[in-house]
């Protein structure tokens, strides 16, 4: 189970030997997998990866950039549709995830950020998860306000049905719609559809606090570790830009707008067209440039 490794309080950073044990499997899972690939059906292939999308855009779009960040607001029926994208991505629920992010941010690189890139690239892309919390990231997220996540009706029934919503939509909505629809056979449909797209899109996720935190440019503050990295951003859908959105994370697009590869972005502005979206936040230019000025690498 992603992310659960210390909720308890203890000082310690003990080993959560649970976890160890289930991501071992998980990724073992993901490896037999990939044997299944040749036998698929391409539909099942191709709805593995919808899933993917689907899955990401609950934590780019939904966890991150909405409730994290408030970087812009959406309507209702929207928040529903992240919100169950969100339970498929089965990386802790809104409220946990953006609590964590926060602290992340405020703390960075510090014994309060959860996942420190100080510590390495196997600690902060899936070592955080094998370990207790640091007690610096406990007290100092003590600290923060995140009322206004449990004011949102939505963080509050998703919290509350955490655990069936990830059954139904991480596992079972994924190996049962290949069965039904075109005769894919369950266990095909589990181990790609669910298995193995589930292990990716946590690889995808941690690479975010892993790679995009030690390789790549930092044009906009060179004093902070996090950097801009394509091929992350390539992976986790526009999540890429890092030095960008460490530097300037109220914008809703998480990268200097453009034709760079940003799908989260493309979403969320199509949202806006819809009229599901409002009050996008952005970086002014002028702001940008003065940044990259002041504090930037000159890449």
């Amino acid at each position: 189970e992603a992310g659960t490794a210390g909720s308890a309080g203890s000082g310690g950073q003990a080993i959560v030997w649970r976890n160890v044990v289930l991501m071992g499997l998980l990724h073992l899972g993901a490896v037999y997998a990939l044997s299944l690939v040749p036998r698929a059906h391409i539909l099942t292939l191709l709805w593995a990866y919808f899933c993917f999308l689907l899955t990401a855009l609950g934590v780019t779009a939904g966890a991150h950039r909405l409730w994290s960040h408030r970087s812009y607001k959406a309507k209702l029926p929207l928040r529903i549709f992240l919100a169950a994208a969100n339970s498929m991505a089965f990386q802790n629920d809104i409220y946990e995830w953006s609590r964590d992010h926060r602290v992340h941010h405020k703390y960075s690189e510090t014994d309060a950020d959860p996942h420190n890139a100080r510590r390495g690239f196997f600690f902060s892309h899936i070592g955080w998860l094998f370990m207790r919390k640091h007690r610096d990231v406990i007290e100092k997220g003590r600290k923060l306000d995140f009322t206004d996540l449990l004011d949102d009706p939505v963080v509050r029934f998703q919290r509350k049905y955490y655990k069936s919503s990830v059954v139904l939509m991480c596992f079972v909505i994924p190996t049962f719609v290949p069965w039904y629809l075109w005769g894919e056979s369950l266990w095909n449909a589990y181990f790609l559809a669910s298995i193995l797209r589930y292990t990716i899109s946590l690889n995808v996720t941690w690479l975010v606090n892993s790679a995009a935190h030690m390789y790549g440019n930092r044009p906009y503050d060179k004093n902070i570790s996090p950097r801009q990295n394509t091929l992350v951003a390539l992976g986790a859908i526009g999540e890429g830009f890092h030095n960008y959105h460490h530097t300037f994370p109220f914008d809703y697009s998480a990268s200097e707008l453009g034709l760079k590869f940003n799908p989260t972005t493309w979403f969320i502005d199509f949202m806006f067209w819809l009229g599901l979206v409002t009050d996008r936040r952005q970086a002014p230019k002028q702001m940008i440039q003065a940044r990259k000025e002041r504090t930037g690498d000159g890449s």
